[in-house]
C-alpha cells in the first residue's frame, strides 16, 4: 500500500485507505476507583454511584464516589431547624452558599449558647472522634455538648494533600527539568495513540457519541493538544526589564501550584486534556473531578499517567457529584486555581466559591447561544472541510479535503463495507463534489454553508457549547436555505453510536432529553414553524430526531436559551447592522460564524461580533495552537494556545541591586 498522505503513482493519487477502526463492544471497564498518588482507592464513605449507557439506558458499572471532609449537612440542617442553635441572617447565607457542606466557624452568642463551631476535626472546635466529625455546643456553664457527628469523608482532601506534596520543593516533580516534563507529555500522547480504540469505545459507551467521532475527532484533538504543550514545556520564560542603572530586573513564570479541574460530560476526555496538558506543561499538579455522567475515560487516563511515569500525586482523579466533590474543590483553601467547563449557572457558583475561599484563580468555559450568519453571497469556492475537519483524519484520505464535506458524511454515503474501495474522485465545479455513486451529485453553491450550519448545530447530538444554535440567513436566500437545511436534517442518520454509519447518537441523560423536548414544544407554542423532527424516537434510548424550525423570532425561547440538543432555529435578516445588533443581543459570547465571500463584510462582522472566536467560511475550526474562550457570560480566561500558559503560571518580578564598588 502506498503512503497514506496522498502518494502519487503513475500520475494518479493513491485511493487506498486504512480500514475503519472497530469498537470493542464487549470491552471490560477496569478502572472504577479513585486515583490518588498513582494508586487506586475505594471511597472513604463506602459510597458508589452508577454510570449509564444513554443508548441502551443500561448501567455500565458502579464508580467509587469521592467526597469532602465535612460534617453531615442533613444533621446540621435538622439541628438548626429544631431550634437548638442560634440562626442569624449571616449564618443562613453562609449555609446556603456552602450547600450545607462546610462552615469553618460561627459567631459568639451570649446566653445559653456561648460558641458554636463545626467543621473538620483538628481544624476547628469540632470534637475529634477518630475518623468522624462533630458538631458541638459550648456553653458558659459546662462542657461541650455533642449535637451531631458523622464519618469523615476525606477523598478530596486526600487528593489535595497528595497534589500539595507532589508540588513541594525538592519533590521529584519539582526537581524534574522542563524537557523531561515535555517528554512525559509526549509519552502520554503515545499511549493515547496506542489505546485509541479503547478510549474511543469507553467514550462512546459513556456519552453516546458516535464511535467514529470519538476516534477521529476527540482522540485526535487530545493527542494533538498533548504534543503541542509537550513542545512548550522548555520554552516558558520570563523577560529582562530595563530599570535604573544600578539594578537588574527580570521576571520568572512559575507554576501556580495545585490546580483543580472540573470537566463536563459532552467532551469528557478532550476537555480533561485541554486543562491537564497546559497545567502539567507549566509544572503544576492536578486534582480532577470528572462529570458524574461520564467518568470512564478520565479514570482510564489515570492508569496511563502511572504507566508513563508521572510522579505520585501529580495527577489525582476523584469521581463524584458536583454539590459534594465539585464544591469541595471549588472551596478548598489549598487549591490555587480551578478550571471548569460547563453551564453558566454552575460557573457562577464556582467563581463565587473561589472568591469566598482563598481567591483562587478561575478559568471558566461556559454556555453559548452562538450566531451563524449566512450572507446572500455565501459561496463554496474555498474547498471547505465543513466541520471540525482539522480534528479529523480526512487529510489521510486522498482528496477527501477537496470534497468540501466532512469525513462522516463521506463514509456514510460511500458505504462503510466498501470503505477500502472508496472513490473520492471529484467531479463538477471547482472546489468539490461527490461522484454519482454518492447520491448527492455535484455540490451546489449554497450547500457548504448549509452543511456547515447543519454540522455546527447537530454535531455531538447538539450537546456542544459552540453549537450554531442561532442561524441568521439573509432574506434573499432564506427559503432556499431552509429547504436545503431540512434536506440535510432528514438524511442525518440517528442510531447505534457503535454503527459506523451513525451520525447522531442519544442525549446524555433523561434530564437533558426532557429539557430539549420541552424547548421544542415551546417553539411550537410560540409560533415557530416546525419544518422537520420535533419528536423523540420512541423505540430506543434517549434519541431525538434532528429538528429544524423556521420563522423564528428573537423573543422565542428557542432563540434565547441554550438548548444543548439537535434543534436548529433559522432566522432571517435584511442588513448587516441589523444582524450585528441581533447577534450581540445575548448574555453569551462564545463563538460566531460568518459565511460570505465579501472580505470587507467578513472583517466588519469579525470586528463587531461580541464573541471569543469568529469563524469565517468555516465552523468549529479548533486548533491546539489557537486560544479558545468566551466573552460575557460564556466565561473568562483562555484555553489552548500560548495564551493558556498564562492561566497556569504566576509572574514573579526579581530585582537585584548591584554593588557600586568597582570589581
Amino acid at each position: 500500500m502506498a503512503a497514506l498522505n496522498g502518494a502519487v503513482e503513475n500520475g494518479q493519487p493513491d485511493r487506498k485507505v486504512p480500514p475503519l477502526p472497530r469498537p470493542l463492544r464487549s470491552l471490560e471497564v477496569k478502572y472504577t476507583k479513585i486515583f490518588i498518588n498513582n494508586e487506586w482507592h475505594e471511597s472513604t464513605s463506602g459510597k458508589k454511584f452508577p454510570t449509564y449507557n444513554p443508548s441502551t439506558l443500561q448501567k455500565i458499572c458502579d464508580i467509587e464516589e469521592g467526597d469532602k471532609v465535612s460534617v453531615i449537612g442533613q444533621a446540621v440542617q435538622k439541628t438548626f431547624s429544631r431550634g437548638f442553635l442560634f440562626v442569624g441572617k449571616h449564618i443562613k447565607e453562609k449555609l446556603a452558599f456552602n450547600n450545607n457542606i462546610h462552615l469553618a466557624s460561627l459567631s459568639w452568642r451570649s446566653g445559653t449558647l456561648d460558641l458554636i463551631v463545626y467543621g473538620p476535626t483538628g481544624l476547628t472546635y469540632g470534637k475529634e472522634l477518630g475518623q468522624h466529625l462533630a458538631l458541638c455546643r459550648k456553653s458558659w456553664e459546662g462542657d461541650s455538648q455533642l449535637l451531631a457527628c458523622a464519618r469523615a469523608l476525606p477523598d478530596v482532601d486526600n487528593a489535595v494533600e497528595a497534589a500539595k506534596a507532589a508540588f513541594q520543593r525538592g519533590s521529584p516533580w519539582r526537581q524534574m527539568d522542563a524537557p523531561s516534563r515535555g517528554r512525559l507529555l509526549h509519552k502520554l500522547a503515545d499511549l493515547l495513540e496506542r489505546d485509541r480504540v479503547i478510549l474511543a469505545t469507553l467514550e462512546t459507551m459513556d456519552t453516546g457519541k458516535p464511535f467514529l467521532q470519538a476516534y477521529f475527532i476527540d482522540l485526535e484533538g487530545c493527542i494533538k493538544t498533548l504534543r503541542y504543550y509537550a513542545g512548550w514545556a522548555d520554552k516558558i520564560q520570563g523577560r529582562t526589564i530595563p530599570v535604573d542603572e544600578n539594578f537588574v530586573c527580570f521576571t520568572r513564570h512559575e507554576p501556580m501550584g495545585v490546580c483543580g479541574a472540573i470537566t463536563p460530560w459532552n467532551f469528557p476526555l478532550l476537555m480533561l486534556v485541554w486543562k491537564m496538558a497546559p497545567a502539567l506543561c507549566c509544572g503544576n499538579t492536578l486534582v480532577v473531578k470528572p462529570a458524574e455522567q461520564t467518568p470512564l475515560t478520565s479514570l482510564y487516563i489515570g492508569s496511563l499517567i502511572k504507566e508513563v511515569g508521572f510522579p505520585p500525586g501529580v495527577v489525582n482523579i476523584v469521581p463524584g457529584y458536583g454539590p459534594t466533590a465539585g464544591a469541595a474543590i471549588s472551596t478548598h483553601d489549598s487549591i490555587d486555581k480551578i478550571a471548569f467547563t460547563g453551564s453558566t449557572k454552575v460557573g457562577k457558583l464556582i467563581k463565587e466559591a473561589a472568591s469566598k475561599s482563598n481567591l483562587k484563580r478561575v478559568t471558566l468555559e461556559l454556555g453559548g447561544k452562538n450566531p451563524c450568519i449566512v450572507c446572500a453571497d455565501a459561496d463554496c469556492e474555498y474547498g471547505l472541510l465543513a466541520v471540525l475537519a482539522n480534528q479529523c483524519m480526512v487529510a489521510r484520505i486522498p482528496r477527501a479535503r477537496k470534497t468540501g464535506h466532512c469525513l462522516q458524511r463521506v463514509l456514510v454515503e460511500e458505504s462503510i463495507r466498501n470503505y477500502d474501495q472508496l472513490d473520492l474522485k471529484t467531479k463538477g465545479r471547482k472546489g468539490g463534489g461527490y461522484n454519482k455513486r454518492s447520491g448527492l451529485g455535484a455540490v451546489r453553491p449554497l450547500d457548504l454553508a448549509v452543511e456547515c450550519a447543519h454540522q455546527g448545530v447537530f454535531f455531538n447530538q447538539g450537546q456542544c457549547c459552540t453549537a450554531a444554535s442561532r442561524v441568521f440567513v439573509e432574506e434573499q436566500i432564506y427559503p432556499e436555505f431552509v429547504k436545503r437545511s431540512v434536506e440535510f436534517a432528514k438524511k442525518r442518520l440517528v442510531g447505534d453510536p457503535f454503527d459506523a454509519r451513525t451520525e447522531q447518537g442519544p442525549q446524555i441523560d433523561q434530564r437533558q432529553f426532557d429539557k430539549i423536548l420541552e424547548l421544542i414544544e415551546s417553539g411550537k407554542k410560540e409560533g415557530a414553524k416546525l419544518e422537520c423532527g420535533g419528536l423523540a424516537i420512541e423505540d430506543r434510548g434517549l434519541f431525538i430526531k434532528p429538528t429544524v424550525f423556521s420563522e423564528v423570532t428573537d423573543n422565542m425561547r428557542i432563540a434565547k436559551e441554550e438548548i444543548f440538543g439537535p434543534v436548529q432555529p433559522i432566522m432571517k435578516f435584511k442588513s448587516i447592522e441589523e444582524v450585528i445588533r441581533r447577534a450581540n443581543s445575548t448574555e453569551y459570547g462564545l463563538t460566531a460564524a460568518v459565511f460570505t465571500k465579501n472580505l470587507d463584510r467578513a472583517l466588519t462582522l469579525a470586528s463587531a461580533l461580541q464573541s471569543g472566536t469568529v469563524w469565517i467560511n468555516c465552523y468549529n475550526a479548533l486548533y491546539a495552537q489557537a486560544p479558545f474562550g468566551g466573552f460575557k457570560m460564556s466565561g473568562n480566561g483562555r484555553e489552548l494556545g500560548e495564551y493558556a500558559l498564562a492561566e497556569y503560571t504566576e509572574v514573579k518580578t526579581v530585582t537585584i541591586k548591584l554593588s557600586q564598588k568597582s570589581p
